[in-house]
């Protein structure tokens, strides 16, 4: 089991923890793989993490949180193969990793309704679902507005009850590998609660296997719905040479800002009036009727927005449900207004709202909730009262105030490689959740919390069946790792020697998350992409002289900082290939052409682009980050095995040990 030695190095004690399996992050994910590694019989494991209550996982959710799963009805034509192709669809995903996800979809998810997720069930047991977007077969489940939180409540509840060793405290900022095998080998942190103590100011992971589940790359944004507690760290993954996967492709949307939440679902199916003002709050106008001739027109795509909630290239022309999002984007981003929601006010002329002008599907879907009446605020109490009581909760009073929005970066589609066990091409390296690219252009609603069980489920079979071996010894790790470590020692000891009265820690950051969201998010251009490039680049190059903090307590922010330049640098890289090797615009996102079209003529240049025909759904782009460049490879998807299996043979392979491998 874990052991504890004390090591020497550049004159600095150093605790050193040897043991099987590190898993930095504690969000679903995270926790998921250490109780899926206990249960399967690996007990030499531990959970590093910066706060038990931080993350993604703990502190996000929309309307009512969707949980992607299999079709669980007695009516239901589902079929695993149907899910994996739904997964498939969406492009840019390899069909094998499709297929697991499918397959394991309904394992993980009666997993956590055994441990005391409460998903909604009929008298006869059967799980009910839901349409998300992308999604043709009423696939998704929710508990609420707050379904991922209480999944993290219930898995922490397992971990404390097994007496999993929980690192509190404690920012990895390196990842070691031995760069003979290509192997990762263990990990550097920042004990955070010991910073100012130079013997107790770092600790080393010695370990077997990294299970690396530290959520998406929300550090780089300024207009962000991720919590404030979540950064990512993919960063430091990239820089040991961990494969990137579909870095182009990340989901945005409509959110309030003041408390960071998704507007999805009902938020939008109640219709509330889009309302823009100037910063002081001057000029109040419903700045929507100025872009569409008829109140049905823009009725329906504010339904729409609800079910399509993710900015969607697709859907702006022919007043399409992202055409919202573009004219929010035009009122905040270009106008520099403030934008609203009024839960209190019909839209469009008050006098003039009629039900009746709604299409087929949104009047039927008010009709069927009984909610063809009052204004917004009245449908939306009658429809979903926890989605009013949330803002209620943390201070906003719908029934008597407007809610400010923006359109912000919400989640990553692509991410870190791996493989149908989540490995990366770094062996040893498994990222789960968020951190992993399994999912391509599109994907339906609530499979990223699929897949995040999923990926972590596999991740600890794989770990528990091949990879059982002991770290080495602690001599031969350092040896190993002594050129890495004594790098991100003598860099952190400068930055504390060259501290400073005048910190410009986060002033730097907050000038790279504004640059990631003007140029870098929904709305892009080539020209934009390569001035982020060039600053990240000219920042990194010199970040060991020009970060200045202000004590030791501002370490860990340097680190993070450093951090988010790697990831901001080789994700800008990566759309920089895909606008010079196709152009045209896909997924959660629009670049520039002058060539293009514009959505609707008042809008500026900004707007002119051109819609992908065939949005090259068949490739996946692999980025790999090493000596400070980014080299790129398209390859074609993996399809989805359709193989014909023999009981029998199955049996055979799986009581030989020979489907782990």
């Amino acid at each position: 089991m874990m052991k504890l030695d004390y090591s020497e190095f550049m004159g600095i004690i150093i605790r050193c923890y040897s043991l099987n399996t590190v898993i930095v992050g504690s969000g679903a994910a995270g926790l998921n793989a250490a109780d899926r590694l206990y249960n399967f019989g690996q007990k030499d494991i531990a959970i590093v993490t910066e706060g038990m209550n931080k993350g993604t996982s703990r502190n996000t959710g929309s309307d009512k949180q969707t949980y992607f799963k299999n079709s669980l009805t007695a009516k239901s034509s589902d079929s695993i193969y149907a899910t994996a192709e739904s997964l498939f669809l969406g492009g840019a995903m390899d069909g094998d990793i499709a297929l697991v996800e499918a397959a394991l979809s309904a394992q993980c998810f009666y997993k956590l309704v055994d441990i005391g997720v409460a998903f909604p069930h009929t008298v006869y047991g059967e799980y009910v679902g839901y349409k998300t977007d992308h999604d043709p077969s009423n696939r998704g489940s929710s508990v609420g507005p707050l379904t991922s939180k209480m999944i993290t409540e219930c898995l922490e509840h397992q971990i404390r009850n097994k007496d999993i060793t929980v690192f509190n405290g404690y920012q990895v900022i390196a990842v070691f590998k031995d760069t003979v095998s290509d192997k990762a080998t263990g990990l550097l942190a920042l004990d955070l609660n010991n910073l100012e103590d130079k013997q107790n100011r770092y600790v080393v992971f010695n370990c077997t296997n990294i299970v690396y589940a530290v959520g998406g790359p929300a550090g780089i944004y300024s207009t962000s719905v991720y919590p404030d507690s979540q950064y990512g760290a993919s960063g430091i993954a990239f820089e040991v040479g961990v494969k990137g996967k579909n870095l182009t492709e990340s989901q945005y949307g409509i959110a309030s800002t003041k408390f960071k939440w998704n507007l999805s679902g009902t938020y939008q199916q109640v219709l509330p009036r889009y309302v823009s003002m100037e910063p002081d709050g001057s000029d109040v106008r419903e700045f929507l009727t100025e872009y569409f001739e008829h109140p049905s027109e823009m009725l329906n795509a504010v339904f729409f927005k609800g079910y399509q909630w993710p900015f969607d290239s697709r859907k702006i022309k022919n007043y399409g449900s992202s055409i919202i999002d573009i004219l929010v984007y035009n009122e905040t981003a270009i106008k520099n207004r403030k934008v609203y929601l009024d839960y209190r006010t019909n839209p469009w002329k008050e006098k003039e709202f009629d039900f009746s002008s709604l299409c087929k599907e949104a009047y039927g879907y008010l009709s069927n909730s009984g909610a063809l009446f009052g204004n917004p605020i009245d449908r939306l109490l009658h429809m979903n009262a926890p989605a009013y009581e949330l803002y209620k909760t943390n201070g906003i009073d719908l029934k008597s105030e407007m809610l400010e929005i923006a359109i912000c970066a919400q989640h990553n589609n692509g991410g870190l490689a791996g493989d149908i066990w989540w490995q990366s091409n770094v062996t040893h390296f498994f990222p789960v959740g968020e951190v992993n690219g399994s999912h391509g252009i599109y994907r339906p609603g609530g499979t990223a919390l699929n897949s995040g069980q999923v990926g972590s489920t596999r991740a600890a079979e794989y770990i528990a069946a091949v990879y059982k071996e002991e770290p080495p010894a602690i001599k031969e790790f350092l040896s190993i790792c002594c050129d890495q470590l004594e790098d991100k020692i003598h860099l952190a000891e400068k930055w504390i020697t060259n501290s400073s009265k005048e910190s410009n820690v986060m002033k730097r950051r907050e000038a790279l998350q504004r640059r990631m969201s003007q140029y870098g998010a929904h709305i892009r251009s080539k020209e934009g992409i390569a001035g982020i490039i060039h600053t990240a680049k000219e920042e990194l190059d010199h970040i060991d002289s020009d970060i200045i903090i202000k004590s030791v307590k501002e370490l860990p922010e340097a680190f993070r900082n450093r951090d988010l330049l790697i990831t901001q640098y080789v994700y800008c890289c990566a759309i920089l290939d895909y606008m010079e090797t196709w152009g045209d615009s896909r997924g959660a996102s629009i670049i520039y052409d002058g060539q293009g079209e514009l959505p609707l003529h008042k809008l500026p240049e900004v707007f002119r682009f051109r819609l992908s025909v065939d949005e090259h759904k068949d490739l996946i782009q692999e980025t790999c980050y090493r000596n400070g460049k980014c080299t790129f490879n398209w390859r074609l998807v993996k399809p989805i095995p359709n193989e014909e299996e023999w009981f029998e043979h199955v049996w055979k392979k799986f009581r030989n040990g020979e489907i782990v491998r």
